[in-house]
C-alpha cells in the first residue's frame, strides 16, 4: 500500500506592488532573486487593476529569450503581436504560452472589460540549455477548449497544463513540463491534490482564503471558533495575493475558510542549471547575456527559422 506524504509549508509571503512595462501597475508574487527557490519557475506576476490608467499603457515592443511566458487572463482582454507577425487577443480564461527561445520581439497591451476591470497572470517559466535557442513558437487556447472538473462538493479544478483526475490540459510540449491548475474550493472545505515528489510547486491565493497548513487537523476543526467570530483563528488563515512555497511530498492539502478560496497550483521539475538574468532574457553565462546584448544592438537577435 502506498503512503502519501503531504508537502510543508516552506514560506507564505505576499505579492508586493511593482510598476512594469511603460506603467502597469502589478503585484509581484516572487522574481529576479533566489532562481533557486522556484526551478524551472522565474517569476510570477498579478496584474490586477479596475483603474484603466493604471494599466492601458501596456507592455510595448521588448526582447524575451530564453524562456517561456505563460498568460492566464481572467477579465478583460490582452492584445499581442510579435516579430514574427503573430498577432492575438486574449480574453477572460484563455491562455497563450510563448515560448520566446532564441528571441522575439513581442508586445502585449491590456483592455479593461465593461466595468474597465483587468485581471491576468504571467509566469515565466525557464529553458534549458538545450533549448535556450531553440525556435520562438506559441500555443493560444480559449478558455473553452480548457478542460474543467467540477466535484460532488462544489470543488472545481481547471487543467491549463499537465494531467489531473483523468484530464489532461491543452498546453504541451512545455520544457518545464508544468502542472497549472486554477483551483476553487468551497467554505470550509478540506481537499488533498496529488503533486509529483520530485517536482517544486507552490500555491497562490487570489480569491477568498484558506490554510495549507496543519494537513492532518480534521475538517473543519481550523474554523469552528472562526465561525463563531473569534478572531485568533482569522490569523491562521491566508488570503488575496499570498504566496505559499511548498517542500517536498506528493500531495497538498488546503482548507478553505468560511468564503472559499481559489487558488493556482503550479509545480514544474526543476532545471537545476546555472542562471544569468538581464530583464526578459534568461541565459546560463554572462557571455551568453553579453552575446544577446550585441544581437540586440546590431539587429541579429532575431535569427532566421531553420
Amino acid at each position: 500500500m502506498s503512503v502519501t506524504s503531504a508537502r510543508p509549508v516552506l514560506s507564505e509571503t505576499r505579492a508586493r506592488p511593482a510598476i512594469e512595462g511603460a506603467g502597469v501597475h502589478l503585484h509581484r508574487a516572487f522574481g529576479f532573486t533566489e532562481p533557486e527557490a522556484f526551478d524551472p519557475f522565474l517569476m510570477f506576476d498579478d496584474f490586477r487593476n479596475d483603474d484603466p490608467r493604471a494599466y492601458q499603457a501596456g507592455f510595448p515592443w521588448h526582447p524575451h529569450r530564453g524562456i517561456e511566458t505563460i498568460t492566464y487572463v481572467l477579465s478583460g482582454t490582452v492584445e499581442h503581436g510579435d516579430s514574427l507577425g503573430n498577432r492575438g487577443s486574449l480574453a477572460g480564461g484563455d491562455v497563450q504560452w510563448m515560448t520566446a527561445g532564441s528571441g522575439i520581439l513581442h508586445q502585449e497591451m491590456p483592455r479593461g472589460d465593461a466595468a474597465g476591470q483587468m485581471h491576468g497572470f504571467q509566469l515565466w517559466a525557464n529553458l534549458p540549455s538545450a533549448l535556450k535557442m531553440t525556435a520562438p513558437r506559441y500555443q493560444d487556447v480559449k478558455s473553452a477548449d480548457i478542460p474543467v472538473v467540477t466535484e460532488d462538493d462544489g470543488t472545481r479544478v481547471k487543467i491549463i497544463t499537465g494531467s489531473f483526475w483523468g484530464k489532461r490540459g491543452p498546453v504541451d510540449g512545455i520544457a518545464a513540463d508544468p502542472q497549472y491548475l486554477d483551483i476553487s474550493v468551497p467554505p470550509n472545505t478540506r481537499r488533498r491534490f496529488k503533486v509529483d515528489t520530485y517536482r517544486r510547486a507552490f500555491a497562490y491565493i487570489f480569491a477568498g482564503s484558506g490554510t495549507f497548513r496543519d494537513a492532518s487537523r480534521p475538517q473543519g476543526v481550523l474554523l469552528e471558533k472562526e465561525v463563531r467570530g473569534e478572531e485568533v483563528n482569522i490569523r491562521d488563515l491566508s488570503g488575496n495575493r499570498t504566496l505559499v512555497r511548498f517542500g517536498t511530498g506528493d500531495e497538498v492539502t488546503v482548507q478553505a475558510g468560511p468564503e472559499g478560496i481559489r487558488f493556482l497550483l503550479i509545480s514544474g521539475a526543476p532545471i537545476e542549471e546555472p542562471v544569468a538574468w538581464h530583464g526578459p532574457i534568461v541565459m546560463n553565462t554572462q557571455a551568453e547575456i553579453w552575446q544577446a546584448m550585441a544581437d540586440l544592438r546590431n539587429g541579429t537577435f532575431i535569427k532566421p527559422a531553420h
